[in-house]
């Protein structure tokens, strides 16, 4: 697939995140295959998620192929970019297109981007999933990936106004993939990936670097004393 505008974005982007003085914390990006489709599942905090998670693909030289809303296509900014790059619209009263398309993307050896919660997680935990990711990564043959990202909240998510906080930690977990064959149940496989990311989760949350200083600050889980709401149960 010719990219012509996704490195000078990535490079603009990158050039961004160092006058804000962004710090990175990236773990298991050689997870992320080198070469061959592949369907790369994050957890959903932000508005930034895609640019971020994109970023742990560096390590295996990839460049990922977003599903994101239509609404994000229609923006006259954001539009034109998401096109360029080759991400794929969602139109949730339409998903068999943009399935298709994942899965075209997919066996023609891309990395698609999936977040299985679909929507932003107003709690930063993760939330219930759709098993569209394990369909995919079932049907096309290739690997499964679970990531985690986090901190990305803390400069522009639901509920929020942009807070473009310098020296913001964004932290990026990268786990050992799953290999589902279209044998396998997309319920077991999608709660095998939740079950995975929640331990990478767990992981990220003891090693974050920057967490708060003072109790309740609003991006920080409320279950480790943070005053985002509480998780609700399905």
């Amino acid at each position: 697939m010719l990219d012509v505008t996704y490195p000078p974005i990535l490079l603009v982007a990158r050039t961004m995140f160092g006058a804000l003085n962004l710090k990175f914390d990236v773990s298991g990006g050689q997870h992320i295959p080198k070469e061959g489709g592949a369907v790369l599942a994050s957890n959903h905090v932000s508005y930034l998620d895609f640019i971020f998670c994109g970023l742990a693909a560096r390590k295996s030289k990839r460049l990922v192929r977003f599903m994101a809303k239509k609404s994000t296509f229609d923006n006259k900014v954001s539009g034109p970019m998401m096109r360029s790059m080759h991400h794929i619209p969602v139109d949730r009263s339409a998903g068999a297109g943009a399935y298709e398309e994942a899965l075209k993307s997919l066996r023609s050896g891309e990395v698609v981007g999936v977040f299985p919660e679909a929507t932003i997680s107003e709690s930063f935990e993760l939330k219930s999933f759709k098993a569209g990711a394990a369909r995919l990564a079932a049907e096309a043959d290739v690997p499964l990936v679970p990531m985690i990202t986090f901190g990305g909240q803390r400069l522009w998510t639901k509920g929020h106004p942009r807070t473009m906080t310098r020296g913001t930690t964004i932290a990026l977990f990268v786990g050992e993939p799953l290999h589902p064959t279209p044998q396998d149940d997309p319920n077991e496989v999608t709660a095998e990936l939740k079950a995975r990311m929640a331990k990478l989760y767990e992981r990220m949350i003891e090693r974050y670097p920057d967490p708060p200083k003072e109790p309740g600050a609003y991006w920080w889980p409320a279950r480790f004393g943070g005053g985002a709401p509480p998780l609700e149960t399905p």
